[in-house]
This record gives structure tokens, sequence and C-alpha cells, in this order.
């Protein structure tokens, strides 16, 4: 097995074109790569997974342990010949002074060698005081060689190696030369998602042959060869109960999950069925509704054209149906939503209207205290915070004085910068993406919750005016 992590100096560096490049070329030569993301991240990793045919998995300290974050590496590498994790940020940013939960604190943890992609746009022998400053911060951490990105031409890669070469001993395993090409789109949050890119494995072609022509693909396996056998990892039990089934939305506007939360659902006895807010008149038969977050802006007039759906998911809400949203899908279940100038009728299950701002409302992580009005939160427990993450340009205003919340917000933004998780009937719809990693299984919580209520809930009547 081969184990790497891509890193950066910094942000934008072309980490994760280089990454997806990587991916797919050595996927398209017959090796079975897994990849993996650090930190909270979805859009990255829908690339990555259309890259390799494999889902892309998070690793996230903020949600795991260390010995947590061990296991689910080890328990995801199983299979695979080549296990490529994908940084966020630089390779030394993060939130502890101390670099506790940098991308290099977490190859120093899994024992990875550093691939360290560097943005080479307007430099020649300033590059090598930079690779020398990133060999001297952290001596312990084994940076494997380097791989310049948006190189000016062959010139210019010329002189970058010959600079390398005399003032370090760290590799050159590629230069991949500028080109528009091979560019993703970027939106507000970042990279344009793979499932709305029509031309997305044209791109990643694309990728895969500047990968081959321009990287020493074996250089980089002969020194990024594992030392070590991972520790055994068994998988989680299913959880034993009766099976329910829950409606997913997956389509264009929302495609934000996790697959760890898609099959801890599933371990804990739900039958998952995805349907297409765009596209479909009707809900599946479901006992539990999930909207997960993604770009409803981007296709709210599809949505508010598509009243029929719009009218059943309403029904089905006031009808007493549980169901779950987070971002995108509280705003899609708002009374509406306002971008640009432009209003559209949403769903209207919540009593609020929805407004995109040009700048982020709510960023980073959050840790939310839960409340007595959380519908599935376990009350008499002890209540502790529940680490989560967030990133929405839109807040949501108008509503009402009495409107309940699950969460308390102690780190975050949320809906108001107090409170998060709007409770209508047994709606729960927050701003805040949840992960069932770590201590908290919300996956788990909310299939119970589903399956308390499935024998009890009144039918919900169909094709309901959406208004």
């Amino acid at each position: 097995m081969h184990r790497f992590l891509v890193s950066a100096a910094r942000k934008s560096s072309g980490k994760t074109s280089v990454s997806i490049g990587l991916a797919a070329e050595l996927s398209r030569r017959g090796l079975a790569v897994q990849t993996f993301k650090k930190g909270p991240d979805y859009i990255d990793p829908i690339w990555l997974s259309a890259a390799t045919g494999r889902n892309c998995r998070n690793l996230d300290f903020n949600l795991s342990t260390p010995e947590q974050l061990r296991l689910e590496f080890a328990r995801h590498s199983a299979g695979a010949d080549i296990c490529l994790v994908e940084g966020n940020k630089g390779l030394y940013d993060g939130l502890d002074l101390h670099g506790k939960n940098s991308n290099a604190a977490l190859a120093q943890l899994l024992d990875l060698p550093v691939v360290l992609v560097l943005d080479a746009r307007g430099m020649t022998r300033g590059i090598a005081p930079l690779i020398l400053g990133y060999q001297a911060f952290e001596r312990s951490l084994g940076i494997a060689g380097v791989i310049l990105s948006r190189v000016g031409g062959a010139r210019h890669e010329s002189k970058l190696r010959a600079v390398i070469e005399h003032y370090t001993d760290v590799p050159v395993l590629g230069a991949v030369q500028e080109d528009p090409r091979l560019a993703i789109a970027e939106r507000h949050i970042g990279l344009v998602p793979a499932h709305e890119d029509g031309a997305a494995q044209t791109r990643i072609a694309l990728l895969a042959a500047a990968v081959a022509k321009q990287v020493d693909l074996e250089r980089l396996l002969a020194l990024t060869r594992s030392r070590g056998a991972l520790p055994p990892a068994p998988r989680p039990a299913p959880a034993p109960g009766p099976g329910v089934r829950i409606g997913v939305a997956r389509d264009r506007a929302f495609g934000f999950y996790y697959p760890d939360d898609l099959e801890a659902l599933e371990r804990a006895g739900a039958e998952l069925l995805f349907f297409d807010t765009l596209r479909e008149a009707q809900l599946p038969r479901v006992d539990g509704l999930i909207i997960g977050g993604g770009f409803p802006e981007m296709f709210m007039r599809e949505l508010e054209a598509n009243t029929t759906m719009r009218g059943e998911i309403l029904a089905a809400i006031r009808a007493g149906m549980p169901a779950y949203a987070e971002c995108g899908g509280l705003m899609y279940l708002a009374r509406s939503l306002c971008w640009r100038g432009e209003t559209r009728r949403m769903v209207g299950a919540i009593a609020g209207d929805v407004v995109m701002h040009e700048r982020p409302v709510g960023r980073g992580y959050v840790r939310l205290a839960p409340t007595e009005a959380h519908p599935w939160g376990g009350h008499g427990e002890r209540a502790a915070e529940i680490p989560a993450h967030e990133f929405h340009y839109s807040s949501i205003d108008g509503l009402a004085a009495d409107t309940r919340f699950a969460y308390r917000v102690a780190r975050g933004f949320g809906t108001d910068g107090k409170s998060d998780g709007i409770v209508v009937s047994n709606l729960l719809a927050n701003y805040a993406h949840l992960r069932s990693a770590g201590s908290y299984d919300w996956a788990a919580r909310f299939v119970g919750f589903v399956r308390d209520k499935a024998g009890r809930r009144t039918p919900a009547p169909t094709l309901a005016a959406a208004h």
C-alpha cells in the first residue's frame, strides 16, 4: 500500500486539482485509490469520489479523537492500493496555536509522508527558502517531495527545478503547467460540485492526463510506500430494531451528504430512498425525510416551479412526519428565498423568509447545546455540547418570537448568533451540519425517532397546495 497527504503552503494553490488528477490517473492505471479529505468539506470529496469511483471520506479533528481518526482511516483504507489524503488550507494552518489540528498533525498522526503542492506563479529563486522553511518548521514531518503548480512554461519549470535541486534535498515530483482547461469553476462557497458540472468527467480526464504527462508517478509511489500495517478496524454492528424508510433529497440542488452519515442511517435500520426535488412530482412512500445542504439559490426557479413536490413535503411535515434539514434544506423549507433581488416561493413549512447575502453569515466550527425543544435529543441525559460546522451566506428573517429552537449556540452563529435548530412539529431544521462521528451519532437518534413515530403518524394528504 502507498499512503500520503497532499497539502500546500496556502489555500488556492492548485492542491485540489492536483489531488483529483492524481486520484483519477492512478485509478485509470488499475489501482484501487481511496481518497480522504481533512476537515469539514462536501464539495472536494464529491470531486475526489467522482475521480475514483469510491466514496471519499472526511477526517476531522473537531469531531473525532486521534484514536478514532486512526480507526476511521484504517477501516476505510481496507482493500485499497493507495490512500490519498487531501489537506485543507496550508500544511501548518489550523485553529490551534500549536498546530494540534493542522494538516501536519494529521500527517504525523497517520504516519503519512507529505506531497507539497506549491503555486509557482511569479516565483523562481524564492521557492527555495519557502521549501526550506517548511522543512525546518517541524523537522519530524516527512516532506516526500513537491509538485509545482501553475508553472508558466518549460523555461520557468527548468529554473524552478534548478533552484530546488541546488538549495534543497526535496525531490521535484512534477510540474503542472498553467492551463485554463484544467480550472474547476468556483462560486461563493467553493468549487462547483461535480454533480452540477455537466463536463465533470471530461474535466477529471484532463486533470488525469496532465498528471500523467507532468508528474513522475513512479517516483511518487516509490517515496510513499507504507512503512507499517494499519491497525485492525472492526466495522460497527447494525443496530437492532425494525427498519424504517427515509426519503433523502439528492439532486443538483441538494447534494451535501457525508457517506459515513448515510451509512450510519442504514446501520441504524433505515432504508434510504433518494428523490429529486427538481424533477419528481411525488415523494416516495417513506416514514421520514432528510433534506441536506446544497445550493437551492442556484435552482430556486426550478424548486418553485415544482409545486407538487413542495406540496407533498409541506403536507407530510404538517401531518407530523419526522424530518431533518441542514442549511440548504432549511432554506428550501422556509416560506421564500431571496437572492440578487429575486424572490421565489419555497415549501413554507418554516414561517420565515431566507435572504442570501454577499458575505458569509456563519462560517466555521460550531458547538451546540441541546435544549428541551429538541425532538430527538435524548431528554433527561447529560446535555453535552455537540460539535458541528456551518458555512452559509443566508439568514432567515421573520421568525415568530415564540419559535422553538433545538440548540443554544455555544460557538458559531446558527440562525441568529444565539440559537439554531428550528423545530416545527416533528421537523428539525438547522444551519449547522452534524456528523455521525466521534461521540454523537445523530443518525441513530433520528432513525430511532422516526421508528417511534412511524406507527402513530396520520398519513399525509397528497398534492397539497404549496403556499
